[in-house]
């Protein structure tokens, strides 16, 4: 056996039309690089036999026993080979090169950098303003803000809000922040995001502060400190997945949007808390409770004025994330339904039966904010009841839906007010 070809890094595939003809798309959901790369269901093929261990042989082989005896010349495969290692998608020192040169970056910068300024959203801050001002007035919006709430008035207790992107979820997000803007200021928002890209631990903290362009949103480092000192593992230990995450990004834009940069914030990335389809109840789990006690304790004191933000999207259904059927109005149908019934146990603040009825089913929605928004209750604690502002879906532009909701949770509405 000859030389094995280099390896494939972990990515992202998702089976598109271009030009009339079927094509792989290739992105690196880890971030390390920006482009999409397109391949030919054969170009796709030779990619997907790079294992590490396969020789040209060995890919010429599979080939032919996958294409009806088809013969590919080496060079062809050398050819994918290189061009694949050129984009950074092959485990070779080209992108260790890479990888170590953006984690140091990282790493050294002193704050987090608007990752998504200037591709989701406008950079220059005045365009923004203007962006961000049309979501409130757009079809199913709320209206436009009005006067803010009184700066002694309590803050919003806590928020659901969407982290899809800006030009699909623009009403949601408006109607999330401006529910936040007709209460009193936070003075601190705890941001419980999603890591896109999972992680070793079940939470991720960083110290680093929020670049946007309504300015730095500075991370309370007092909060920071409380939380780490009462977990004993570490709770910075995947804090790269910060860098390109956008749930967290979004939110800081939204506040810096409303509050310029008044607010501090505590952002935390929630991984998957366990690989146990059967689990139901993560406050059995001791680095989760431990960690989740920790942000209730700080966040409660009024005088703290905290709220708690999750940036949740909720149902991803249809064959862009993996189901075989189309969407269809009885698919959606039966999304919100599910839907529904879930979020009725966020609004009661119940966070163990909201997680409980996501996996009644195994999350077979693939509902990606189960774990943030059971971190936000359980930081809330049951202080608060929720109200649901406003719930729709998007469509995925390769074949799917994507539902959002966006809730308010207020002492109030416990109490029955307004």
């Amino acid at each position: 056996m000859s030389t094995p070809l280099p390896a494939l890094r972990a990515i992202e595939t998702i089976l598109i039309e271009h030009e009339g003809k079927p094509h792989f798309c290739l992105q690196d959901a880890s971030g390390y690089v920006d482009e999409q790369l397109l391949l030919s269901p054969h170009a796709f093929l030779v990619a997907s036999c790079l294992d590490g261990a396969n020789d040209a042989a060995a890919v010429q082989a599979i080939f032919a026993e996958q294409c009806g005896g088809v013969h590919v010349p080496e060079d062809q495969i050398l050819q994918v080979v290189a061009y694949l290692d050129q984009c950074g998608f092959l485990l070779t020192p080209r992108f260790l090169e890479l990888r170590d040169r953006i984690q140091n970056a990282f790493h050294d910068a002193p704050t987090r950098v608007a990752a998504h300024a200037g591709r989701s959203y406008p950079d220059n801050p005045d365009e923004l303003r203007a962006y961000i001002d049309g979501f409130f007035t757009a079809d199913a919006g709320p209206g436009a803000l009005g006067t803010p709430g009184d700066a002694d008035a309590p803050p919003l207790d806590g928020l659901i809000a969407p982290h899809i992107d800006f030009l699909r979820g623009a009403a949601a997000y408006a109607h999330s922040y401006k529910h936040l803007h007709e209460a009193g200021p936070p003075r601190t928002a705890f941001i419980f995001g999603v890591a896109h890209c999972g992680g070793a631990t079940p939470f991720i903290a960083t110290r680093k502060s929020f670049e946007t362009p309504f300015g730095v949103l500075e991370t309370d480092q007092d909060a920071v400190d409380h939380i780490a000192a009462a977990c004993d593992w570490d709770i910075f230990a995947d804090e790269l997945a910060h860098r390109k995450e956008h749930s967290i990004e979004f939110q800081a834009v939204m506040l810096g949007y409303l509050y310029g940069t008044a607010v501090r914030i505590v952002p935390i990335l929630c991984a998957p808390f366990s690989d146990d389809p059967e689990l139901t109840d993560p406050s059995r789990i001791k680095r989760v409770a431990a960690f989740l006690e920790a942000c209730r304790a700080y966040a409660a004191p009024p005088d703290r004025r905290v709220t708690v933000i999750a940036a949740a999207d909720l149902a991803h259904v249809g064959k862009r994330f993996g189901d075989p059927f189309d969407i269809d109005d009885g698919v959606v149908a039966a999304v919100r339904a599910r839907d529904t019934e879930d979020l009725a146990h966020a609004t009661a603040c119940d966070p163990e039966r909201w997680y409980a009825s996501v996996m009644r089913d195994g999350n077979t929605r693939k509902v990606c904010g189960l774990g943030c928004i059971y971190a936000a209750l359980k930081t809330l604690d049951g202080r608060a009841a929720g109200k649901v502002l406003h719930y729709d879906y998007a469509p995925d532009p390769v074949g799917g839906i994507v539902s959002f909701a966006s809730v308010g949770f207020s002492v109030y509405a416990r109490e029955g007010g307004d």
